[in-house]
Order: C-alpha cells, then structure tokens, then sequence
C-alpha cells in the first residue's frame, strides 16, 4: 500500500517537473520571439522616418517649382492675372 503511494506521488512528481520544464521553455521561446518582434518594430520606426524625410525633400516647393519649369514649361502668372478665391463655409446641421 505505501509503496504505491510512494509511485503515485513520484508519478506526480515526474509529471509537474516535466510540465515545468515544459512551460519554461515554452517561456523563453516566446521571450525570444517578443525580442525579434521588437527589434523588427525599432527597424520599422527607422525606416519609417527616412520616408517621412524622403517625403518631405520629394515634396519642397522649391522642387517642385523647379520641374514645373523645366520640365513642364510653366512660369508663374503675372500678378494682374491671379485671382483668388475667397473660401465659403458651408453650414451643416439643425
């Protein structure tokens, strides 16, 4: 009777420590997991904000002005000949 005990309870025994053994890996798979997942976010943030800077030197009036004329033989208007629109502001609602 007490030595069935005894392999029920060292039965027991095996089976948390496996179980433990299991989950602590288990843990640092996914701690390693959550680290390359970070380090790829930091490498977005990076490259994000090259973009934005790329996208503000694409966007630079000067640029801009620059290939509408040289490339699209455009000049700015005369002064007499400008126009502008006053903005109306639509009312919406009760």
């Amino acid at each position: 009777m007490m030595a069935r005990l005894n392999l029920l309870l060292l039965a027991i025994l095996v089976v948390c420590a496996l179980s433990l053994v299991s989950s602590q890996h288990k843990a640092r798979k996914l701690f390693v997991e959550l680290q390359k997942q970070q380090e790829f976010a930091k490498q977005l943030d990076v490259e994000w904000g090259q973009l934005q800077l790329e996208q503000s030197t694409w966007a630079m009036h000067g640029r801009i002005e620059k290939i509408a004329i040289q490339k699209l033989n455009m000049r700015v208007p005369q002064s007499a000949r400008i126009q502008v629109v006053p903005l109306v502001v639509q009312e919406t609602g009760p």
